[in-house]
């Protein structure tokens, strides 16, 4: 069992990870680093350079910015330069209102933006802003993580600098394994879980609000129309992807809705939350077993992106399926045998949807890996496993989690790389 100062360090580790965000978290955090910028600089700039990783680039072309009704990057710079506010972290543009979003097209209009993209970096997160006027000038790096500060600097001199890694801060790393990930879930007084309550709120209330309008695609609301509710019925899987997907195609579309992310994602805080919760609503689960369901699901996410990093060529929503799948398969009530069996079989089925940027479109993703989460755990309840026989499988549940991040990191390196150069490249 774990003793207080390691739980204590893992509750630390899911706070820092488990934070509210308003938009896709790539353009939200270029906004993030942009308002910093423009506050050391202590002026309105006059232009912005900003330079980004590919992986940054991606997940910012094709996705809404909240409260704007427009798509990608410049509006997101702008918006940061002339209302946001760093302190907010990745809900750094909430204040925002139409009269802002005039003003960021005439920004816009005037040339003042300038993007580029640096092929060179190694970090898969980094971006870079530097903000002029007049003789003045000042830069902040983010890297690392969405919200991570590297280095910041006003006219050539130093403000801050830190040693960063791939995941956040050195100080930051909390080692993990999967029984670890368990034992805390289900072991810990639930006095000590019950923060994850606020997660799964907050997302629900983002899943409500989808309904109240149309948005994106409209996944949620092709499952839960007439045609839908024909082929899918109504029961806890079709309740699942439609509440999912719903929070997941206004978030997409640029809805001013916050939602609490997992691991620098907001898409993966709703898939790490919302299948459990409906699930657990309805089967009538108790409130300890939600919690204790809810923190297991979210751990595992943020264990499994330890390996795997931010950003990557695997779809978020794999990772972020794996974990709910966890959850459901405690709710059923699963041990920790059959939990390990929902992990191998999301692993053994999904690894490989490849993330082709944040957009509208994701939500049809979301509502896959959902889908999926249901089939592992009922698989797992029924002690029905991939077994290491099969595919990139190990009879180590660690293992297996290693073996999708090797494939996600090093085997799709070249997938990551086409993908962009399609979606830049289009006639």
């Amino acid at each position: 069992m774990l003793n207080p100062r390691e739980r204590k360090k893992i509750k630390g580790l899911m706070q820092r990870e488990i934070i509210p965000a308003i938009g896709c978290t790539e353009p939200i955090a270029v906004s993030l680093c942009v308002a910093k910028a423009t506050e050391i600089l202590g002026q309105e700039p006059e232009r912005i350079e900003v330079i980004l990783s590919p992986n940054v680039l991606k997940n910012a072309m094709g996705v809404g910015i909240p409260g704007t009704g427009m798509i990608g990057l410049p509006i997101a710079v702008a918006l940061g330069a002339l209302i946001g506010k760093s302190e907010y972290g990745l809900e750094v543009l909430r204040d925002l209102k139409p009269a802002d979003v005039e003003r960021g097209k005439l920004f816009i209009y005037d040339q003042r933006i300038k993007i580029d993209v640096e092929t060179e970096i190694e970090d898969k997160l980094y971006i870079e802003v530097r903000c002029y006027a007049g003789d003045e000038s000042s830069t902040a790096v983010i890297r690392g993580s969405h919200t991570q500060f590297s280095y910041i600097g006003k006219n050539g001199v130093e403000l801050l600098k830190k040693e960063i890694e791939a995941g956040g801060e050195k100080e930051d790393h909390v080692p993990l394994t999967f029984r670890k990930v368990y034992e805390y879930a289900i072991e810990s007084p639930i006095d000590e879980l019950s923060f994850i309550l606020e997660a799964a709120k907050m997302n629900r209330e983002a899943s409500l609000q989808s309904q109240k309008r149309n948005y994106g695609h409209n996944v949620a609301k092709s499952l839960t129309g007439e045609r839908g509710k024909a082929i899918f019925g109504e029961n806890p899987h079709s309740h699942m992807i439609s509440a999912t997907a719903g929070a997941c195609d206004a978030r997409m579309d640029g809805a001013l809705i916050p939602v609490m992310s997992n691991s620098g994602s907001g898409n993966q805080g709703v898939a790490a939350t919302l299948p459990v919760l409906t699930y657990a609503e309805d089967v009538g689960s108790n409130e300890e077993s939600l919690i204790r369901a809810l923190i297991l699901s979210n751990l595992s996410v943020i264990y499994i992106k330890q390996h795997l990093g931010r950003l990557s060529a695997l779809c978020g929503c794999v990772v972020a399926s794996a974990g709910s799948s966890c959850g459901i398969t405690y709710l059923m009530g699963g041990n920790y045998e059959q939990v390990t069996f929902a992990v191998k079989n999301m692993i053994a089925n999904i690894t490989g949807m490849i993330c082709d940027g944040a957009k509208p479109s994701c939500a049809l993703k979301i509502a896959s890996g959902t889908s999926t989460a249901m089939l592992s755990a009922l698989m797992a309840i029924e002690n029905r496993v991939v077994t290491s026989q099969e595919g990139i499988v190990n009879d180590d549940v660690d293992k297996t989690i290693q073996n999708l991040a090797i494939i996600g990191n090093k085997g799709m390196a070249e997938t990551d790389r086409i993908v962009l150069k399609v979606m830049t490249h289009k006639e």
